[in-house]
């Protein structure tokens, strides 16, 4: 597991915050990214050096290296790192 992960507290402040200010789940905004047809391609450049596998993220993410990722990130105008991981199953 990444070491950014800070051993799990990341996640449930996260959650906590969004919660407080009454925003939906992260759950719910990947599901809803998801139904709308949102290509989420993970760097696997940025994975390796962050130790994070395959199996630790969510089903339906593709995987690329930095010159795929930078260039569809191209031809959509613009671009967004976010990471995602399986969090479909880690309420607290």
């Amino acid at each position: 597991m990444s070491p950014m992960n800070m051993l799990g507290a990341g996640a449930k402040m996260i959650h906590q915050l969004m919660r407080s200010k009454n925003v939906s789940s992260l759950e719910e905004l990947i599901q809803s990214a998801l139904e709308q047809g949102v290509e989420m391609v993970a760097c696997q450049m940025s994975m390796d050096l962050m130790d994070i596998t395959r199996e630790e993220l969510i089903d339906g993410v593709q995987f690329g290296g930095v010159g795929h990722y930078l260039g569809r990130a191209e031809l959509a105008g613009h671009n967004l790192y976010i990471t995602i991981r399986n969090v479909m199953n880690t309420h607290e």
